[in-house]
């Protein structure tokens, strides 16, 4: 099975507020770099958001290396998810899931890929998490109109 490594962060100017999102997918000698942004959004649906566009960038099957600073990102996959999908999309306390839309994307997008999931702490110098910050902040400049899109 093929092995990508996937770096992802989310970032969000107010919460909520504009926010971007960024992604770097690497394989082999080629890596790939992925951003983009919404004009009101939260900073989890950001980080949710930068891992769901590198997932379906990947056109096969493969042995997935995600790496987060989300620790919502984190937890929701490996420790959550049963459960709210047990209880129709509730939390323990009944209560509608936030961001059900995302999860459920997340979830079936995931489904024909092995995942490895690893957290990282954000901003302490962790190559690829500080470039999928930076990838992250330039998808809320474009959104506020401070950077043009490139092709």
């Amino acid at each position: 099975m093929h092995e990508i490594e996937i770096f992802t962060d989310g970032a969000c100017r107010g919460n909520p507020g504009p926010g971007g999102w960024g992604a770097i997918l690497r394989s082999g000698g080629h890596e790939k770099e992925l951003y983009g942004g919404e004009a009101d959004t939260t900073n989890n649906r950001m980080e949710m958001m930068a891992v769901i566009e590198a997932v379906k960038s990947v056109k096969q099957p493969a042995s997935l290396s995600i790496t987060t600073d989300s620790k919502y990102v984190l937890q929701g996959m490996q420790e959550w998810l049963v459960q709210w999908k047990k209880r129709g999309w509730k939390t323990a306390s009944k209560k509608p899931v936030k961001n059900v839309d995302l999860w459920q994307q997340l979830d079936s997008l995931l489904q024909n890929h092995q995942v490895k999931w690893t957290w990282v702490k954000g901003h302490a110098g962790h190559a690829e998490n500080e470039r999928a910050d930076d990838l992250a902040n330039i998808g809320v400049d474009e959104v506020l109109g401070l950077r043009v899109a490139q092709p």
